[in-house]
């Protein structure tokens, strides 16, 4: 019975714990009513031996219990709350769910650094948004530290695209211990070298830039082959020669061009080191449209890689929603649209067939505002484009071909060319796994 715990101090009180803690059967109703009349103290040890055996229920009533003390012990949380348990987070959540205004209210900074990594130790999505506001809030450091531990715990939980944003924007940021956290964070998500490989480019400090550099050293980056489209005889532009080089260099893994008209792939030795059929590759077409080339060309020469490589294939380039936002702003360069009268900017492209193609340019054409125009590159169409284009044109075309020859002064250089285009294509690719 609590009655009969030796006070702090005796000599058997360590043993008689013990004995506690090893009953088949503890009555915790006795020990926590005992607790709230003031009989005992909220002693470390004999909190130890209690927490082993709350239950959901027992552990808030403990919960309620600290936060009515008028100067409650910031470790009790912790070592109390151990079961995941939809009520416990729910408290947590009312009591921190106002932000960082509650502390000028009745929130004392202590039961909210105390707090908010048990929030996040409960892993419920709602509890997100309130972190976030803690982490974000002009604070005292230790109370954001606190937000981000939540973060830490319930990682896995937490919506994946705003996960990155905040943790790239902390990373970024002049506190130097939660920037360091955060890189540590980001390199725990799937697909780390995505959210790692930008910060680089950001300006950090030299520790968290030290850091930065282990976490990336510890992620190597698999070998890519990057399937174009090619010239006549499997020549390669060399735009696409260029952006490979600066890819194998920025990534220290190997980079491959294989053109859809070579007569052969390259050989597997240039790409994958090692025994052959253990090593990851990751195959990325960089075609700009659901072709024939996407359709049944890809599956082939996807079906030829695995022979070789545990194989990764990434969506076909025109499909990325990224490089569409980006022809997006490309094309809003052109001119005006035509809510102010002037011609709506044509995207032209080589012509496709089908019904999955007409969905396809129909989607294009409504994100990016533009009007997708299908281009022969024959001599003779070539020519009556080139005397009937009025509107302004962006050709969807990666390295330089007929098109751009030809309309060169109508539609201007072809997308690898042009700065935006060519620096985020190359930022997807250098962060892939």
């Amino acid at each position: 019975m609590p009655a009969d715990l030796p006070p702090m101090g005796c000599a058997d009180r360590w043993s008689w714990l013990q004995r506690l803690r090893h009953q088949p059967e503890l009555v915790a109703e006795d020990w926590l009513a005992a607790l709230e009349a003031g009989v005992l103290g909220a002693d470390q040890d004999l909190l130890a031996v209690l927490a082993e055996r709350l239950d959901p229920p027992a552990q808030l009533r403990m919960l309620r219990w600290w936060r009515q003390q008028a100067k409650p012990d910031p470790a009790l949380p912790a070592q109390v709350l151990r079961h995941l348990d939809g009520a416990s987070a729910a408290w947590l959540l009312e009591q921190l769910a106002a932000g960082p205004a509650a502390l000028a209210a009745e929130l004392p900074p202590a039961v909210a650094a105390a707090l908010l990594p048990l929030l996040g130790h409960q892993r419920q999505r709602q509890a997100w948004p309130v972190l976030q506001a803690w982490l974000q809030a002009p604070i005292a450091r230790h109370l954001r530290r606190s937000a981000l531990e939540g973060v830490a715990r319930g990682l896995s939980v937490w919506p994946r695209a705003q996960l990155r944003v905040v943790l790239s924007a902390l990373a970024a940021g002049l506190d130097t211990q939660l920037a360091a956290t955060a890189v540590d964070l980001l390199a725990r998500l799937p697909g780390a070298r995505r959210a790692l490989v930008p910060l680089g480019l950001r300006q950090l400090d030299p520790q968290v830039a030290e850091r930065l550099g282990r976490r990336l050293a510890a992620i190597p980056a698999r070998p890519l082959l990057l399937v174009v489209h090619g010239r006549m005889g499997g020549g390669l532009p060399a735009e696409l020669v260029a952006l490979a080089a600066e890819l194998e260099r920025r990534r220290g893994a190997p980079v491959r061009l294989q053109a859809l008209s070579a007569l052969a792939p390259p050989a597997p030795q240039e790409l994958l080191l090692g025994d052959l059929g253990d090593q990851p590759l990751t195959l990325v077409p960089l075609l700009l449209l659901p072709g024939g080339h996407v359709r049944h060309d890809l599956p082939a020469i996807a079906r030829h890689w695995a022979g070789f490589a545990r194989l990764q294939r990434i969506p076909f380039l025109g499909a990325w929603p990224r490089w569409q936002a980006a022809l997006a702003v490309e094309l809003a360069g052109l001119g005006p649209r035509d809510s102010q009268g002037f011609a709506v900017p044509l995207l032209l492209h080589h012509p496709l067939e089908g019904p999955l193609a007409g969905r396809y340019l129909a989607t294009l054409e409504r994100r990016t505002g533009c009007r997708c125009l299908a281009t022969p590159y024959s001599a003779e169409h070539l020519a009556e484009l080139q005397l009937s284009l009025s509107a302004p044109a962006l050709p969807l075309v990666l390295a330089a071909n007929r098109l751009t020859d030809q309309l060169a002064d109508q539609v201007g250089p072809p997308l690898l060319q042009r700065p935006l285009l060519h620096q985020l294509l190359l930022a997807e690719l250098e962060a892939l796994p």
